[in-house]
């Protein structure tokens, strides 16, 4: 049984993207593998500058995996700050990597150019030791991403492989894999761009916590053609296929099949809305009674930190013997 590793950011709502596109697959693999899911919030400080937000938006997150169907029982669900490991062996990782490394990431570039004018936080730039430190306290032997964090994939072998040189052999070599394929959900509104937390607004973005009616109105909303021809073609009618695709995932049939049962897109979309609202309330239900009940709720991240910490606490000591640190 293989160990894999999955991590998310406490940035931002759940949507149906992430839920579709990752989340119903982190649930369906719980059972395949031995997984380990971190809320990663110490990354999160690279772009939270306000106090007494991410402490909640932690806390949501943590309701929402479980909500969606982690069982703490089988899944590692854990707290990334809740674990010193990480910040330890984050130090230990960026004396192992170089600045020429570093400056060659890619996402650094990217968001430093994008904040050109705004403070850029050096943790940005060493984002990557830390993500490093992640990947490697578990052992992890695969680690699901998507194309645009295989060059941090790549970076961690390399860390470890100049780790295992200098000091011998102390962490396992992790290897990206292309997760199973989700749901490509869109924007509803812009139907030529995934749906996603960094749009310009909600309009188009489907919340796990949206009630009913807003759900439902947002469907009603949603950008299609002028044809009006319900027929799955992806490169010509990129808003009715997203629908289409949508209500096939949530009714569990092919696009096709669906298309074949409309003829106008008003109940495509009112029908598409409706299945989603439904397929959602018991997530939302589960979500509110976890936030609701703080004790079980901790109680559940515990188990997840605690049965974490054992492995990160074994690796950080193994790599701490193996560079020669005085013991206490």
């Amino acid at each position: 049984m293989a160990r894999v590793l999955s991590c998310i950011q406490p940035t931002g709502e759940v949507h149906l993207g992430n839920y579709l596109g990752a989340l119903r697959n982190w649930v369906s693999g719980q059972h395949e593998n031995d997984v380990f899911h971190g809320i990663v919030d110490l990354h999160a400080l690279t772009v939270t500058e306000t106090p007494n937000v991410l402490g909640n938006q932690t806390l949501s997150l943590a309701a929402m995996l479980f909500a969606v169907g982690l069982d703490p029982a089988v899944a590692t669900v854990f707290v990334q700050s809740h674990l010193p490991q990480h910040s330890q062996l984050a130090w230990i990782m960026e004396c192992t990597v170089s600045f020429g490394e570093l400056s060659r990431m890619t996402q650094f570039k990217d968001k430093a150019a994008k904040r050109e004018a705004d403070f850029v936080s050096a943790g940005l730039f060493t984002y990557p030791a830390l993500q490093a430190a992640d990947i490697l306290l578990y052992d992890a032997h695969e680690v699901p991403v998507g194309d645009d964090q295989r060059q941090h994939i790549e970076i961690t072998r390399d860390i470890a492989i100049r780790f295992n040189h200098r000091f011998g052999d102390t962490f396992v070599l992790p290897k990206a894999v292309t997760p199973k394929a989700g749901a490509r959900v869109m924007d509803l509104q812009n139907p030529e761009n995934k749906m996603s937390k960094s749009a310009s607004g909600d309009a188009g973005i489907v919340y796990l916590l949206d009630d009913p009616a807003s759900i439902e109105r947002k469907f009603k909303r949603a950008v299609t053609d002028s044809d009006n021809e319900v027929r799955y073609d992806r490169t010509t009618k990129p808003g009715v296929s997203n629908l289409l695709e949508i209500l096939a995932t949530a009714t569990n049939r092919t696009p096709e099949a669906v298309a074949d049962a409309y003829t106008q897109y008003g109940p495509l979309k009112a029908d598409t809305g409706a299945a989603v609202a439904e397929m959602l309330r018991p997530i939302r239900e589960r979500h509110a009674e976890l936030v609701n009940d703080r004790a079980e709720l901790a109680r559940l991240i515990r188990l997840g930190d605690e049965r974490a910490e054992a492995v990160a606490a074994a690796t950080l000591a193994r790599a701490q013997a193996a560079i020669g640190f005085l013991p206490r």
